[in-house]
């Protein structure tokens, strides 16, 4: 679709990855770029619309569906990790807060503004999803958890939307370079080429962007004789 002239809603768009994709959306030719914060005062960039949303408060998400009745793009970038472990009954909390806001935050903010895509033309979502949606992780098995479902439930609404016309892109990356994985010593992609990449699959009609070798590896290797994500062997 055409970037230029689009109206687009990106979520957690005060900082990091959203930030950068609302810069790359209106470096690109957006007319207007919403950005979604719990804290509408948090996002400072020159051009961006705040609008207050929290994608686990349906008031905030009404709210925000008035407000953007003209967006045609929406990107689902907000997310959360929590480490913690899956046998743990302790960490159930964790593994629900993941779940609320991977999963259900982009479920619910897709079936919001599905009727204002379609009132538009179709346009696009974009849901930011991980290459931990296909492997996981000693410790943040939650986190792989919550993305494996967001996989899905992407692919569920690619068919869905179908009818609507409404271009659904997948975004896949390793380690990318925000706050989230401050700690992280291992190689990192830069939000802004997240971003331009995503910008790119947008205008070309791409429902699947690989944004690092970490994520087209991964992929990759499904059709090896022991997938990464099967884990180690048994000894």
């Amino acid at each position: 679709m055409k970037i230029e002239g689009s109206v687009a809603l990106v979520t957690g768009a005060n900082r990091g990855l959203g930030l950068a994709y609302a810069k790359a959306l209106l470096a690109a030719g957006a007319a207007k770029v919403y950005a979604g914060a719990r804290d509408p005062a948090s996002v400072k960039e020159p051009g961006l619309i705040p609008v207050q949303l929290d994608v686990n408060d349906p008031r905030t998400i009404a709210e925000a569906v008035k407000q953007c009745g003209d967006v045609n793009i929406l990107v689902n970038n907000a997310g959360i990790a929590r480490p913690g472990s899956l046998l743990s009954k302790q960490d159930n909390e964790a593994l629900r807060a993941l779940m609320d806001t991977n999963f259900y935050g982009v479920l619910a903010l897709t079936q919001a503004f599905a009727p204002v895509l379609a009132k538009n033309g179709g346009g696009a979502v974009v849901n930011m999803l991980s290459a931990l949606s296909w492997i996981s992780l000693p410790d943040i098995g939650g986190y792989s958890v919550s993305k494996a479902a967001a996989w899905a439930l992407t692919n569920g609404l690619r068919h869905e939307l179908h009818a609507q016309k409404t271009l659904v892109v997948a975004v896949h990356a390793g380690y990318i370079d925000t706050d989230m994985v401050a700690h992280v010593t291992d190689a990192k992609i830069k939000p802004e080429t997240v971003a331009q990449l995503t910008v790119e699959a947008i205008a070309a009609g791409r429902e699947e962007v690989l944004a690092d070798e970490t994520s087209r590896q991964v992929k990759a290797g499904f059709n090896a004789e022991r997938p990464a994500y099967l884990g180690a062997p048994l000894a």
